[in-house]
């Protein structure tokens, strides 16, 4: 399997950044909520960084419908280059780089990254989420086939009756699966782990007609026709469809953790009504906060938090420098 990272297309850096510029955010992390954020601070006139390393969750969506202002759809890489393409246009800097920390400085904060280091005055993380995915060949070119799919509340319309399975341990699988007979008369979930549930869980199952398969599985791969085949330790084989992956996630917020900001017990960092961590001068946008998975949801949180940074932020009276350039 390609590591998580090497999947995604790295655009060329913009400019580079210097040690000597101070800079009024690093945002770290170019998706939806990164880059919403960057474009807000470039119209406020704020200098503004973002650092990315390429690893968006986003840019795995083949085709996202329930994102509006596309009613044919619009993939996960078409909507962050569209972002990227209007952060740009109005003076917003990038650095293809993953950061390696961030110190806390008199000004504000030092990011670190590819062996140098900036100043700023305030920083928002918007690393976002990884998905556990299941240990299979050829992953990512299921999920690019929609095979494989991430996120049930985006595409669980186009499901429309096929055959679907969720794969996960016992009683969070059977809550996906309760949510998924709203698309289909045909469920099942395959156990991942031990079959320990609750017997509630093991009720709504039965209720709504959803199969259990509790034989662990011992291969999962992708064949030719799109289906996915699962092989179980007796030897029985199941195609699907579709498979579902309940496996969980790792928040990405070790950045933040470091210098101190509050989580909960997943990861997720705590914030305010203006997305501020515990840390002063230091936001949070997005997946890496606690909050529901949607692109929506996180565009809105970048609103939220940049005019929030703006404000924090001294006043920088308008000068003829900083006019907009003309459209």
């Amino acid at each position: 399997m390609k590591d998580y990272e090497q999947i995604f297309d790295q655009p060329e850096s913009i400019t580079g950044a210097s040690a000597a510029d101070e800079l009024d955010c690093v945002i770290v992390g170019a998706g939806p909520a990164g880059l919403t954020a960057a474009i807000y601070l470039a119209r406020f006139h704020r200098k503004t960084l973002i650092v990315d390393d390429g690893a968006s969750r986003a840019a795995l969506i083949p085709l996202s419908h329930n994102y509006p202002g596309f009613p044919p759809g619009i993939s996960g890489k078409g909507l962050l280059e569209r972002l990227r393409e209007q952060a740009t246009t109005y003076g917003a800097r990038f650095e293809n780089a993953r950061v390696d920390d961030i110190q806390q400085r008199p000004e504000g904060f030092e990011v670190f990254f590819n062996g140098q280091s900036v100043l700023t005055r305030r920083v928002l993380l918007a690393t976002g989420i990884k998905d556990e995915l299941p240990d299979m060949p050829s992953v990512y070119e299921a999920i690019a086939a929609s095979s494989v799919r991430l996120c049930s509340i985006c595409d669980g319309y186009e499901i429309n009756g096929d055959n679907v399975a969720v794969y996960g341990e016992a009683e969070c699988a059977i809550s996906h699966a309760v949510f998924l007979r709203t698309f289909t008369n045909r469920v099942t979930v395959v156990v991942h782990g031990e079959p320990k549930a609750c017997e509630e869980a093991f009720a709504l199952a039965e209720h709504y007609d959803i199969r259990l398969i509790s034989d662990r599985v011992e291969g999962i791969r992708l064949l030719e026709d799109q289906q996915v085949e699962l092989r179980t330790c007796k030897g029985e084989i199941h195609r699907f469809d579709i498979v579902y992956p309940s496996l969980g996630s790792r928040v990405r917020s070790e950045l933040a953790i470091r210098l101190g900001a509050e989580a909960d017990d997943t990861g997720a960092l705590i914030v305010d009504e203006h997305l501020r961590t515990s840390i002063p001068g230091l936001y949070a946008a997005g997946d890496v906060i606690k909050s529901l998975k949607q692109i929506s949801v996180a565009t809105g949180h970048a609103a939220l938090c940049s005019t929030a940074i703006h404000n924090s932020l001294e006043t920088n009276p308008w000068t003829a420098r900083n006019a907009a350039p003309t459209q």
